[in-house]
Protein backbone atom coordinates (compact mmCIF):
# COMPACT_ATOMS: atom_id res chain seq x y z
CA UNK A 1 0.00 0.00 0.00
CA UNK A 2 2.72 2.36 0.68
CA UNK A 3 4.97 1.52 -2.38
CA UNK A 4 1.74 1.93 -4.32
CA UNK A 5 1.49 5.77 -3.17
CA UNK A 6 4.82 6.58 -3.49
CA UNK A 7 4.78 5.39 -6.57
CA UNK A 8 1.63 7.46 -7.63
CA UNK A 9 3.23 10.80 -5.83
CA UNK A 10 6.66 10.14 -7.63
CA UNK A 11 4.42 9.82 -11.12
CA UNK A 12 2.97 13.00 -10.22
CA UNK A 13 5.87 14.68 -9.19
CA UNK A 14 7.79 13.75 -12.58
CA UNK A 15 4.43 15.18 -14.72
CA UNK A 16 4.48 18.19 -13.29
CA UNK A 17 7.67 18.57 -13.65
CA UNK A 18 7.34 18.03 -17.26
CA UNK A 19 4.70 20.13 -17.93
CA UNK A 20 5.67 23.04 -20.49
CA UNK A 21 5.82 26.10 -19.14
CA UNK A 22 3.48 28.92 -20.52
CA UNK A 23 5.20 30.49 -23.79
CA UNK A 24 5.05 34.49 -23.59
CA UNK A 25 2.07 35.76 -25.84
CA UNK A 26 2.45 36.48 -29.69
CA UNK A 27 0.93 39.49 -30.09
CA UNK A 28 1.19 40.75 -34.15
CA UNK A 29 1.82 44.20 -35.10
CA UNK A 30 -1.83 44.56 -36.09
CA UNK A 31 -3.13 43.44 -32.97
CA UNK A 32 -1.20 46.42 -31.44
CA UNK A 33 -2.54 49.07 -33.83
CA UNK A 34 -6.44 47.80 -33.21
CA UNK A 35 -6.28 47.40 -29.64
CA UNK A 36 -4.19 50.48 -28.52
CA UNK A 37 -6.81 51.91 -31.24
CA UNK A 38 -9.31 51.23 -29.02
CA UNK A 39 -7.98 52.38 -26.46
CA UNK A 40 -7.34 55.82 -27.67
CA UNK A 41 -11.20 55.45 -28.61
CA UNK A 42 -12.22 54.70 -25.15
CA UNK A 43 -10.82 57.31 -22.49
CA UNK A 44 -11.30 60.87 -22.32
CA UNK A 45 -9.43 62.88 -19.67
CA UNK A 46 -6.38 59.69 -19.15
CA UNK A 47 -6.69 56.13 -21.20
CA UNK A 48 -4.50 54.64 -18.89
CA UNK A 49 -7.40 53.19 -16.84
CA UNK A 50 -8.57 51.30 -20.33
CA UNK A 51 -5.01 50.21 -21.10
CA UNK A 52 -4.44 48.59 -18.10
CA UNK A 53 -7.54 46.92 -18.37
CA UNK A 54 -7.01 45.84 -22.30
CA UNK A 55 -3.19 44.28 -21.76
CA UNK A 56 -3.62 42.89 -18.02
CA UNK A 57 -7.71 41.64 -17.89
CA UNK A 58 -8.76 41.39 -21.12
CA UNK A 59 -5.75 40.35 -23.56
CA UNK A 60 -3.48 39.21 -21.00
CA UNK A 61 -0.16 40.51 -22.71
CA UNK A 62 1.35 41.42 -19.31
CA UNK A 63 0.30 40.41 -15.88
CA UNK A 64 -0.80 42.85 -13.08
CA UNK A 65 3.14 43.02 -11.81
CA UNK A 66 4.48 43.59 -14.88
CA UNK A 67 1.92 46.54 -16.08
CA UNK A 68 3.02 48.01 -12.90
CA UNK A 69 6.68 47.76 -13.59
CA UNK A 70 6.15 49.28 -17.30
CA UNK A 71 3.91 52.06 -15.61
CA UNK A 72 6.64 52.96 -13.09
CA UNK A 73 9.36 53.32 -15.42
CA UNK A 74 6.95 55.07 -18.09
CA UNK A 75 6.30 57.73 -15.39
CA UNK A 76 9.83 58.52 -14.39
CA UNK A 77 10.57 58.90 -18.27
CA UNK A 78 9.86 62.18 -19.79
CA UNK A 79 6.54 62.56 -21.82
CA UNK A 80 2.80 60.93 -21.69
CA UNK A 81 3.19 57.95 -19.70
CA UNK A 82 0.41 56.42 -21.85
CA UNK A 83 2.83 57.24 -24.99
CA UNK A 84 5.62 55.71 -22.75
CA UNK A 85 3.42 52.46 -21.79
CA UNK A 86 2.31 51.92 -25.71
CA UNK A 87 6.18 52.55 -26.80
CA UNK A 88 7.18 49.80 -24.46
CA UNK A 89 4.82 47.35 -24.80
CA UNK A 90 4.75 47.40 -28.56
CA UNK A 91 8.49 47.10 -28.68
CA UNK A 92 8.74 44.08 -26.50
CA UNK A 93 6.43 42.30 -28.65
CA UNK A 94 7.53 43.88 -32.33
CA UNK A 95 10.19 45.64 -31.62
CA UNK A 96 10.41 48.97 -33.47
CA UNK A 97 7.32 48.72 -35.64
CA UNK A 98 5.37 47.15 -32.51
CA UNK A 99 6.39 50.53 -30.88
CA UNK A 100 5.33 52.44 -34.13
CA UNK A 101 2.23 50.51 -34.44
CA UNK A 102 0.79 51.14 -30.46
CA UNK A 103 1.88 54.83 -30.84
CA UNK A 104 -0.31 55.36 -34.10
CA UNK A 105 -3.10 53.42 -33.26
CA UNK A 106 -3.21 55.19 -29.45
CA UNK A 107 -2.92 58.87 -31.34
CA UNK A 108 -4.75 58.56 -34.63
CA UNK A 109 -8.41 59.14 -34.13
CA UNK A 110 -7.74 61.28 -30.18
CA UNK A 111 -5.97 63.59 -32.59
CA UNK A 112 -8.91 63.80 -34.98
CA UNK A 113 -11.21 63.75 -32.03
CA UNK A 114 -9.72 66.89 -30.07
CA UNK A 115 -8.87 68.76 -33.17
CA UNK A 116 -12.95 69.07 -33.72
CA UNK A 117 -14.20 69.36 -30.20
CA UNK A 118 -11.62 71.78 -30.03
CA UNK A 119 -13.48 73.99 -32.35
CA UNK A 120 -16.21 73.02 -30.59
CA UNK A 121 -15.17 74.12 -27.39
CA UNK A 122 -13.85 77.36 -28.52
CA UNK A 123 -17.58 78.54 -29.73
CA UNK A 124 -19.25 77.41 -26.64
CA UNK A 125 -16.65 77.59 -24.06
CA UNK A 126 -18.82 80.52 -22.13
CA UNK A 127 -22.18 78.20 -21.68
CA UNK A 128 -22.07 76.93 -18.47
CA UNK A 129 -23.64 73.90 -19.29
CA UNK A 130 -20.66 72.50 -21.20
CA UNK A 131 -18.76 73.63 -18.57
CA UNK A 132 -20.44 71.65 -15.83
CA UNK A 133 -20.06 68.37 -18.52
CA UNK A 134 -16.57 68.70 -18.26
CA UNK A 135 -16.36 69.31 -14.41
CA UNK A 136 -18.55 65.93 -14.71
CA UNK A 137 -16.22 64.14 -17.35
CA UNK A 138 -13.19 64.86 -15.52
CA UNK A 139 -15.01 63.55 -11.88
CA UNK A 140 -15.46 60.49 -13.83
CA UNK A 141 -11.73 60.05 -14.86
CA UNK A 142 -10.50 60.83 -11.31
CA UNK A 143 -12.40 57.57 -10.33
CA UNK A 144 -10.99 55.30 -13.35
CA UNK A 145 -7.96 56.38 -12.04
CA UNK A 146 -8.01 55.55 -8.51
CA UNK A 147 -9.91 51.82 -9.63
CA UNK A 148 -6.97 51.52 -11.35
CA UNK A 149 -4.34 52.25 -9.08
CA UNK A 150 -6.48 50.06 -6.20
CA UNK A 151 -6.17 47.35 -9.16
CA UNK A 152 -2.10 47.65 -9.56
CA UNK A 153 -1.85 48.07 -5.59
CA UNK A 154 -2.62 43.89 -5.90
CA UNK A 155 0.95 43.41 -7.26
CA UNK A 156 2.44 44.26 -3.88
CA UNK A 157 -0.12 42.41 -1.56
CA UNK A 158 2.56 40.73 0.72
CA UNK A 159 5.24 43.19 0.40
CA UNK A 160 5.68 45.44 2.99
CA UNK A 161 8.49 47.49 1.47
CA UNK A 162 6.47 47.96 -1.32
CA UNK A 163 3.50 49.59 0.36
CA UNK A 164 5.50 51.14 2.82
CA UNK A 165 7.32 52.81 -0.42
CA UNK A 166 3.75 53.65 -2.01
CA UNK A 167 2.40 54.90 0.72
CA UNK A 168 5.35 57.57 1.77
CA UNK A 169 5.33 58.45 -2.21
CA UNK A 170 1.51 59.21 -1.80
CA UNK A 171 1.88 61.55 1.51
CA UNK A 172 4.72 63.30 -0.37
CA UNK A 173 2.46 63.91 -3.40
CA UNK A 174 -1.02 63.93 -2.25
CA UNK A 175 -0.75 65.28 1.06
CA UNK A 176 2.24 67.23 1.26
CA UNK A 177 2.21 68.45 -2.30
CA UNK A 178 5.93 67.64 -2.74
CA UNK A 179 7.14 68.15 -5.77
CA UNK A 180 6.82 65.38 -8.14
CA UNK A 181 10.05 65.69 -9.40
CA UNK A 182 11.90 65.72 -5.77
CA UNK A 183 9.84 62.69 -4.75
CA UNK A 184 10.73 60.77 -7.99
CA UNK A 185 14.29 61.70 -6.92
CA UNK A 186 14.43 60.40 -3.72
CA UNK A 187 11.83 57.45 -4.01
CA UNK A 188 12.89 55.77 -7.34
CA UNK A 189 16.61 55.17 -6.14
CA UNK A 190 15.60 53.75 -3.13
CA UNK A 191 13.22 51.49 -4.62
CA UNK A 192 15.78 50.47 -7.06
CA UNK A 193 18.20 50.03 -4.04
CA UNK A 194 15.87 47.96 -2.04
CA UNK A 195 14.81 45.67 -4.97
CA UNK A 196 18.36 45.01 -6.01
CA UNK A 197 19.19 44.02 -2.53
CA UNK A 198 16.35 41.54 -2.30
CA UNK A 199 16.65 39.76 -4.94
CA UNK A 200 20.58 39.22 -4.39
CA UNK A 201 20.02 37.64 -1.20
Amino acid sequence: MLKSESLSRISRTLAMDSTPPLSPPVVSTRALFFRFLEVGLSGFGGVLPFAHRMMVEQRRWLSEAEFAEVLSISQFLPGPNIVNVAVMVGRRFQGPKGAFAAVLGLMLMPMVIVLALALVYARFADVERVRHAFNGIAAAASGLVLAMGLKMARATRGSLVAMAIAAVSFVAIGIARWPLLWVLAVMAPVSIVIAWMRRAR
